[in-house]
C-alpha cells in the first residue's frame, strides 16, 4: 500500500457522565445505531482486562462502554468511567489535542432543534460559509453533558474544495 493513500476513519471513544443517557441521546437523537449495549468492564486476566491494562494502567478496576455507529459506519465508543468529572473548560482549543468532531446532517437546522430540546446546546448561530457561492452552513454545538462538537450542512470535501477560504 502507498503511505501516502488517505486512511479511513474507524472511530471516536467519549467519555459521559451517564452511559445509558449518553447512549439514549445518540441513538434517538443523532440516529447512531447501537452495535454493543451497555456493558460492564471488570480489571481481570480477559483480553478486554489486559488490553486496558496495557492502556490504563494497572488499578483501573471498571468502567461501562457501549459501541454504536453513525450512518457511515464509523464507530463511536461511548465510555462512563467511575470518578468521572467534566472539565474547567469544554472547548479547550488551545490544549494541544482533541477539541471536536463534526456530524454531517443535511437538516442542519432539525438536528439542532433535537439537540436544544434534548438539553444540549447551541453554542454560536448557524453560519454559511459561502453565502453568496454555496449554501453551505455549519454550527458548534454541545451534547447534554457539554461535549461540544460541529454540525456541518455538507461534506467536509464539498465545504472545503475549491480554495475554500480564498
Amino acid at each position: 500500500m502507498n503511505p501516502t493513500t488517505p486512511r479511513t476513519f474507524s472511530h471516536i471513544g467519549l467519555s459521559v457522565p451517564d452511559l445509558d443517557r449518553a447512549v439514549a441521546f445518540y441513538r434517538d437523537v443523532m440516529g447512531f445505531y447501537v452495535i454493543m449495549d451497555p456493558t460492564e468492564i471488570h480489571e481481570d486476566d480477559s483480553a478486554i482486562g489486559v488490553m486496558c491494562d496495557d492502556v490504563f494502567g494497572s488499578g483501573w478496576g471498571s468502567f461501562r462502554i457501549a459501541h454504536l455507529a453513525t450512518g457511515d459506519r464509523i464507530g463511536f465508543e461511548l465510555f462512563e468511567f467511575p470518578g468521572n468529572h467534566a472539565p474547567e473548560d469544554n472547548l479547550p482549543h488551545r490544549q494541544v489535542g482533541l477539541f471536536h468532531f463534526a456530524i454531517q446532517d443535511p437538516d442542519l437546522e432539525g438536528l439542532l432543534a433535537r439537540i436544544v430540546a434534548a438539553g444540549g446546546k447551541q453554542r454560536m448561530p448557524v453560519r454559511e460559509y459561502f453565502p453568496s457561492e454555496k449554501p453551505y452552513r455549519m454550527v458548534y454545538v454541545e451534547d447534554p453533558f457539554g461535549i461540544v462538537f460541529e454540525l456541518y450542512s455538507h461534506s467536509y470535501e464539498l465545504t472545503y474544495s475549491a480554495g475554500a477560504y480564498n
